[in-house]
């Protein structure tokens, strides 16, 4: 079929980047969804190998498994539930939740299960320590890819950023706070504490910033690329 002469009702004008950027924009949105998922994934994956390593977790992670230790509750369905908790605490602070928020409640928590059913428990240190070091990493990559697809951010960090908003402390200030609670919090209810945990806090900004960089989308609107949005301390905030 030969394609319309210029200048006729069907042709689109001379020059008119409509349909290229039409496909841009298409291709942009699909590579942000993708991210979102693989990001949300990985972390839920990530996460459930820290906990077969056995040698910390990271803050909410221990909140996580003490809640579960308690009530017999599977970690993964437990990081849903307090997640959506968490989500309801944006009412009163008047946060507005976003796709990869809702996304995040529930696909983090249902890929961490899974992880551990596939996974087998480690007792040798020589497993458990390579374990550990994949965990932290991957979480710093699923960091990334979760945070560069700009859907909004997870339950946890909506919350840090609205009480930020509300009461003017500082975003590492009210991060600290937070998650000193729900570590001694998770410790005291059975979570591991451990060199795990120290080892994420050292690791999880400096990789979760190369990340960010390495995922970042180009957006085709700008012609340039898209790293996420704020301050860097907002960035590395976790999902």
């Amino acid at each position: 079929m030969s394609t319309p002469p210029a200048g006729s009702p069907s042709a689109p004008p001379a020059g008119d980047p409509a349909a290229p950027a039409a496909g841009g924009r298409s291709a942009f949105l699909a590579r942000r969804l993708f991210q979102l998922y693989a990001g949300l994934a990985l972390y839920g994956i990530s996460s459930a190998l820290l906990v077969r390593a056995g040698l910390g977790l990271e803050p909410w992670g221990v909140l996580h498994q003490g809640l579960s230790e308690r009530t017999g509750i599977s970690i993964g369905v437990v990081s849903i539930i307090v997640g959506a908790a968490v989500l309801l605490l944006w009412i009163p602070i008047r946060q507005r939740p976003g796709l990869g928020t809702v996304s995040n409640v529930f696909v983090v928590g249902l890929a961490m299960d899974a992880t551990l059913a596939l996974v087998p428990g480690a007792g040798a240190l020589a497993i458990r320590i390579p374990l550990l070091v994949a965990g932290v990493v991957l979480n710093g990559m699923a960091t990334g890819l979760y945070i560069s697809a700009r859907f909004g951010p997870g339950p946890r960090d909506g919350l840090m950023t609205g009480l930020h908003r509300l009461t003017g402390r500082s975003i590492r200030l009210v991060r600290t706070v937070l998650e000193i609670a729900v570590v001694a919090t998770g410790f005291l209810l059975g979570g591991t504490v451990g060199a795990g945990t120290v080892l994420y806090a050292l690791a999880i900004g400096p990789l979760a910033q190369f990340f960010l960089r390495v995922f970042a989308v180009p957006d085709p609107a700008k012609r340039g690329t898209v790293v996420a949005a704020g301050s860097p301390e907002q960035a590395i905030l976790r999902p």
